[in-house]
């Protein structure tokens, strides 16, 4: 783990010294964070790198994970679908389920915290034994045109809480509690992002026997059918008419998600035993990601939705092209034919890929502006100082506070 002075380089003198004095300012209060899982998905790994610079800059702060059964996380799974619009049968069973584990954890967790900071649907309900501290809820899904029944089940918690947390303006609705944005952020110096030795990288290829003899495309991403693996492979399919190349479908699982075995087989079916197509489920090895990334000619993420999208991030933050989806808060990260490319369909990735192979130029000029771009705004940095910003913000209502 790095320690917070070494992303002076980075960020600057001036941005640590800002840190600091939020820092200064929080001494005192203990922060819980609470989610559904400490391994797998984005939230578990901004936490795994957060907390630790968050504890050395001298800010008290937690993290628990709830517990949760095969039967839980099968709901919790239909709910994050059904937030994010796609249709489930939802039955008054399920919100049973959901509430017997819930009653659970909420006899079982130790809430501690001057300021507890509720991530997602799972831990929702540990509202309830609110007394007289501060809650967050945080919700890292775009919920603009959820199912209503799910979304007014969770309005029955969200109500009580202090404030909510959004990446993006859009994900949002009306609510009679205070909202902030807040955009999610990469670690530039976690195994994931950091520079990499080329003998690390050749290393990695060796391993998943995975030449450099032609160019190749990689998506990097849980198995999950809102992630569109088997898009990716009919827009590399496409590709492949014009342009000999290879394709990567990497990523792990996550204890909460259990679709991902089940769209695992349907995308190793879909890719027809083409030896171009590598189909890796990978251990949680951050420096086998990195590589790669690295070792890409083109990132996509061709999402079908999305809540932030931080493989895009970590994609741009090496100065890679990156061809993604025009959904969730990836149009914060992309601006389209400046910082990548961003597509709408099977034909349209195929053709933003295409360009990229058959414009090394362009594409490399397109992946600096997008290093750039996430320099700017989306460095964990950032991230930090706006949360500490956010728990300030908890003991002033009176004041307007701009994050």
């Amino acid at each position: 783990m790095a320690n917070i002075e070494e992303y002076i380089p980075i960020v600057g003198q001036p941005i640590m010294d800002d840190l600091k004095l939020l820092a200064e300012k929080l001494k005192g209060k203990v922060i819980q964070h609470i989610n559904s899982t400490a391994v797998g998905g984005g939230i578990a790994e901004i936490l795994s790198r957060m907390v630790p610079l968050l504890r050395e800059l001298g800010v008290d702060t937690r993290w628990d994970v709830i517990r949760g059964g095969e039967q839980f996380f099968e709901v919790t799974k239909k709910f994050h679908n059904a937030l994010h619009g796609n249709p489930e049968e939802i039955m008054q069973r399920d919100f049973n389920i959901f509430m017997e584990t819930s009653q659970k954890n909420i006899e079982a967790l130790d809430i501690h915290g001057d300021i507890i900071f509720v991530h997602d649907p799972q831990p929702i309900a540990l509202i309830k034994k609110k007394t007289g501290n501060k809650w967050i809820w945080r919700c890292h899904i775009d919920v603009s045109n959820p199912n209503q029944r799910v979304w007014k089940f969770l309005e029955n918690f969200i109500t009580n809480y202090d404030s909510a947390v959004f990446s993006a303006p859009s994900f949002s609705q009306r609510m009679t509690i205070r909202q902030f944005l807040i955009s999610p952020s990469i670690d530039p110096l976690s195994d994931k992002n950091r520079e990499l030795p080329q003998e690390t990288i050749d290393s990695v290829l060796k391993k998943y026997n995975i030449k450099k003899d032609k160019p190749i495309i990689t998506q990097i991403s849980r198995f999950d059918r809102l992630k569109d693996p088997v898009g990716v492979i009919e827009a590399y399919k496409q590709v492949k008419k014009y342009i000999d190349c290879q394709l990567i479908l990497a990523g792990g699982s996550a204890a909460d998600d259990p679709e991902s075995a089940e769209v695992l087989e349907e995308v190793k079916a879909r890719s027809e035993h083409d030896k171009d197509i590598h189909i890796l489920l990978l251990p949680q090895d951050d420096i086998v990601v990195n590589a790669l990334q690295r070792a890409s000619s083109v990132i996509v993420q061709k999402s079908l939705k999305e809540g932030f999208g931080l493989t895009v991030a970590e994609a741009l933050w090496k100065s890679k092209p990156v061809v993604a989806s025009n959904v969730g808060g990836i149009p914060l990260q992309i601006k389209h034919k400046y910082s990548g490319l961003l597509c709408h369909s099977i034909d349209g990735a195929s053709f933003a890929i295409k360009q990229f192979l058959a414009n090394p130029e362009y594409a490399k000029k397109l992946g600096q502006n997008g290093r750039e771009h996430i320099s700017n705004n989306f460095l964990i940095t950032r991230h930090i100082r706006e949360y500490m910003l956010l728990f300030l913000s908890l003991y002033h209502k009176e004041d307007v506070v701009y994050l």
